[in-house]
């Protein structure tokens, strides 16, 4: 029985996509002839030639600049980041032009850009971090962090699909870990929508809201405290922006503890914000605090137990649940 990698999710989803629409380009740095640095592209040049697959120098800046031209000349870019630290380089043309674009005189900008996300690999501090909440605060920016095989695929989908910027964060860790059979991608549909969170465990004591390669460690807790009768329900936001607040409102109506769980650091992160609603519009449901659940404020580390250190491990969120359910 053959499987199906989220790496080759995304890779399969962008194939598709380049077969249906002869509009959707790629570029960026090493997608062609070298297939990308973790070989998401592998074979796209051969299949579509150069015109299509456009192999850049290295300015993040400039290339994201030529994708939103050509976006505004009717083509569909996919923008690769080879490291998703690396767009902090494009940060203006994202953020003062490809977002305010609509607003600025009603012109959508569709593009997504892609690219290698989170720790876990001993990368170090230049390769390893979640610049999410950069593009969160942002408007006109939509922000997908897919965690499963099918999602991978399903967003990418709807991400090139969309008339607006699309931010697809693919957490690199997860590119050859997870995988599934391909008969049961197979009866998955295929454009997952924007804006949908899922409920991936359901549970009735405490619910863990989470989003991208923290939905494992959440699930790996969720059975450790399944034998001490602790019954986590598990919330993989999977868009930030749109967010499913509907979602998330209706769990903590039902289940009234909350812990609040990603990679990112503490200060300025999603699980902020999404106090932030809770305390707004069901504070009369909590039965108890809202806890965080996050890394640090620091950089992240190279040094492998640093790096441990410094990501939310399975441990992390069992020793929350313990300290919610004594509430």
């Amino acid at each position: 029985m053959s499987e199906v990698t989220y790496l080759e999710a995304i890779r399969q989803a962008m194939w598709d996509e380049m077969e249906r629409d002869e509009r959707v380009v790629l570029l960026g740095e090493d997608v062609g002839l070298y297939g990308g640095a973790f070989k998401v592209t592998a074979g796209f040049v051969e299949k579509f030639g150069t015109q299509r697959i456009i192999d850049t120098p290295i300015s993040e800046e400039g290339f994201t600049g030529v994708a939103i031209g050509a976006a505004f000349n009717g083509l569909r870019p996919i923008v690769e980041f080879q490291f998703i630290d690396f767009i902090a380089n494009a940060f203006n043309m994202i953020t003062n032009f490809a977002a305010k674009s609509r607003y600025r005189w009603g012109a959508g900008v569709p593009i997504v850009m892609r690219g290698p996300t989170g720790g876990g690999v001993r990368a170090g501090p230049f390769h390893s971090q979640n610049p999410e909440m950069h593009f969160v605060h942002t408007p006109g920016i939509k922000v997908v962090v897919p965690a499963t095989v099918a999602d991978a695929r399903g967003l990418m989908k709807s991400a090139i699909r969309d008339e607006d910027p699309v931010l697809y964060l693919e957490h690199k860790k997860l590119y050859r870990h997870i995988k599934v059979a391909a008969e049961e991608l197979e009866g998955q549909e295929e454009l997952v929508p924007i804006g949908k969170a899922a409920i991936r465990r359901r549970g009735k004591h405490i619910v863990v809201i989470t989003y991208g390669a923290m939905l494992y460690t959440a699930l790996e807790a969720a059975e450790v405290l399944a034998g001490e009768s602790i019954e986590l329900e598990v919330i993989d936001l999977r868009s930030l922006v749109p967010l499913d607040k509907e979602c998330i409102l209706e769990a903590v109506g039902r289940i009234n503890k909350v812990i609040l769980l990603h990679e990112d650091t503490r200060t300025g992160g999603m699980a902020g914000e999404i106090a932030a609603i809770i305390v707004e519009e069901a504070f009369d449901d909590l039965d108890g605090p809202i806890l965080r659940v996050t890394a640090p404020d620091t950089p992240v580390p190279f040094a492998a137990s640093l790096e441990d250190a410094f990501i939310p491990q399975v441990e992390d969120v069992v020793r929350a649940a313990r300290e919610l359910s004594a509430y």
